[in-house]
């Protein structure tokens, strides 16, 4: 007699069906394998074509920001010159004021304005004939008080400034709304 044979027939079913199952679950174990391999691979590829796409973005956008930066640096370098040439106009043209009415102060220039009619009788008479040796040739003017041109040079010192500044700030708004 074999052992086989010993062996009740529902526990031989039962070994061969347990025989079965253990045989399909290692066939589903390998093709699991198989598969989770082939789907790794796949995944990996997928991973690195990602990194790559990213790597590309990211040098894009590396290389954007730099020239954004550099275009930003260079609209910052010509408006500190747009305000270093203007700051310049603006120092010169206080310093002529300025030596302007000094030199009204001292005497040493008189403003004078053009009198609208020439009057005969008046302290300083001109001849209506031509003179052959006259000096002073056109319409007759009248030397302005000295307080009143320090006035006046202030009113054109305060318009001089405005229209710097007013130059200044239309540079200014000019270089920013111009894209280079």
């Amino acid at each position: 007699m074999r052992l086989f044979d010993l062996i009740p027939t529902q526990y031989r079913i039962a070994a061969v069906g347990l025989l079965l199952v253990m045989l399909a679950a290692g066939s589903a174990v390998l093709a699991w394998t198989a598969q989770d391999w082939r789907y790794g691979k796949q995944l990996e590829h997928q991973a690195r074509l990602h990194a790559d796409t990213l790597g590309e973005l990211s040098q894009a956008a590396a290389a954007l920001q730099r020239k954004e930066q550099d275009k930003r640096f260079a609209l910052e370098q010509r408006l500190h010159n747009n305000d270093e040439t203007h700051h310049k106009e603006l120092t010169d043209e206080q310093t002529k004021q300025a030596r302007l009415r000094d030199r009204l102060a001292t005497a040493d220039l008189r403003l004078s304005v053009v009198l609208a009619a020439t009057e005969t009788t008046s302290s300083c008479a001109v001849p209506t004939t031509t003179a052959a040796g006259r000096v002073v040739h056109g319409p007759a003017r009248a030397q302005l008080d000295p307080a009143h041109a320090q006035r006046i040079i202030g009113i054109t010192d305060a318009g001089d400034q405005g229209l710097i500044a007013l130059r200044a700030c239309q540079a200014y708004a000019k270089e920013i709304s111009t894209p280079k």
